[in-house]
């Protein structure tokens, strides 16, 4: 902790102790109040946020410990160092009981108070690092990024490591889950945030304008070229250039931008000169590169170069659990909080198979409240689409026919065992994900002969 950072408090009815703490830890570079006693310190509390706080045991009116029984309700954060006298190390020890971080016995040296201040602080600022670190894994988000799912904390792991890097970043996902929310969120937590991020979709421009607009173009390099014109690569300079859906990119350009990644050099189209640049490339694709590079629609040194870091974004279906939050977000979104959906309505939704993802969701949510009346949206208010059931179009009946109650058999199987499995063998949390009753649950699990199953494969039943 910088010193100028550290506030600390000092407690002591000797006036001349705390003279010469408070003139000692001045000239150390901390911020210091003094208090007479322990009421004199709870008014101070009241008033200011201390870091540190060292305190005298044998004090008139409030002694130490009950200041400290006082500062670990009002400021728990507040790190508390006790001073006691020689032969008196019963009362420190109770002190640490009560949370006092360490004590200091009178007479003392200088030196020891340095250390046990700088080693307090330390470890206040500690706490408070782990404090904000658990509130960032408390919030489901990165960047407007919406998940608490297992992917998607992986992915927000990979994307805060691919930040720090100057490296190109190659984001694979399909339509509609947020490439470029993520493209966004890596310029954004990167050293060069305070530059542009420029983006561009290479499917949604003609192959014939692309090259102009990315490299840009001087006066008279083809009809319409009425002035020179930078590209995005140069206004992208010191910044992000984010091209997705590069699989779409012609061959023809491949090369043209291979070496720039190569030497951060290009010429504008109809350009003599050179144009040097430093820009981070971000692109992103929903097609199978490796696919196209045996089709001859991608080069391979190209895809070498922008696959230096690779993040595979999940597709909706592979993180249901994330399904409620987006779209309670969605619905803060377009309506505030007074809307939400049943949890039957809810459930449905998660079930359904979401081809466009993310994108699919937003627009799914967006029509069913402007077609809502109420504030509680039923099973009803979904589009038939989703009502009609999540797999429908993804069944089929071979000329032979089936055993649907074989089928329906297994079904319930896979059902229980994966709800015992979120619930680590937990019944009753287990039997409420299905919503089944507790006696319903167990004649099931006792039906398929799943407890023993269970003991076998060593998933604890309780």
């Amino acid at each position: 902790m910088n010193k100028s950072q550290g506030r600390i408090l000092v407690v002591d009815d000797e006036k001349s102790m705390r003279e010469i703490l408070e003139i000692f830890l001045k000239n150390e570079g901390y911020r210091v109040s003094v208090a007479n006693n322990g009421e004199t310190a709870v008014e101070a509390l009241k008033n200011d946020i201390f870091d540190l706080i060292i305190s005298d045991m044998k004090m008139p009116k409030m002694g130490g410990l009950e200041l400290l029984k006082n500062v670990k309700e009002s400021s728990p954060d507040t790190v508390f160092v006790v001073m006691t006298a020689f032969g008196t190390t019963e009362s420190a020890v109770e002190a640490m009981k009560l949370g006092a971080y360490d004590y200091i016995q009178k007479p003392f040296h200088m030196d020891d108070i340095k250390l046990v201040v700088k080693n307090a602080l330390e470890k206040q600022k500690l706490q408070k690092d782990v404090s904000i670190l658990k509130d960032q894994l408390k919030i489901p988000s990165i960047e407007n990024i919406i998940g608490e799912s297992r992917p998607m904390q992986e992915l927000f792991t990979v994307i805060s490591k691919s930040a720090s890097s100057n490296a190109n970043v190659l984001i694979i996902g399909e339509s509609g889950t947020g490439k470029e929310l993520v493209a966004k969120a890596i310029h954004n937590m990167s050293p060069r945030k305070d530059n542009h991020f420029v983006a561009v979709n290479c499917a949604a421009i003609p192959e014939g304008l692309l090259e102009s607009e990315l490299f840009g173009y001087m006066k008279g390099a083809f009809t319409g070229a009425i002035s020179n014109k930078k590209g995005l690569f140069e206004l992208a300079n010191d910044g992000t250039l984010f091209l997705d859906e590069i699989g779409e990119m012609p061959v023809s350009l491949q090369a043209k931008l291979l070496r720039v990644l190569e030497d951060g050099t290009f010429r504008r189209v109809g350009g003599v000169s050179d144009i040097t640049v430093d820009v981070r490339l971000v692109a992103a694709t929903n097609k199978n590169l490796t696919k196209r590079i045996e089709d001859g629609l991608f080069r391979e040194d190209l895809y070498f170069r922008l696959n230096v870091l690779s993040l595979k974004i999940p597709p909706v279906r592979e993180r249901r659990d994330d399904i409620p939050l987006l779209v309670n977000h969605f619905l803060t979104k377009y309506a505030g909080e007074k809307k939400r959906f049943t949890r039957d309505a809810m459930a449905m939704l998660q079930n359904y198979r979401w081809k466009g993802n993310v994108r699919e969701l937003e627009n799914i949510i967006e029509r069913v409240l402007l077609l809502s009346e109420g504030d509680v949206m039923d099973v009803e208010s979904l589009p038939e689409e989703i009502r009609s059931g999540p797999s429908r179009d993804r069944v089929a009946v071979p000329s032979g026919g089936i055993d649907i109650e074989s089928i329906i058999s297994e079904t319930e199987k896979a059902y229980l065992l994966k709800a015992l499995e979120k619930t680590n063998g937990v019944k009753t949390e287990a039997a409420k994900l299905l919503n089944l009753s507790f006696r319903s649950f167990r004649h099931k699990l006792k039906k398929y002969g799943i407890d023993k199953r269970l003991i076998t494969d060593k998933i604890p039943i309780l």
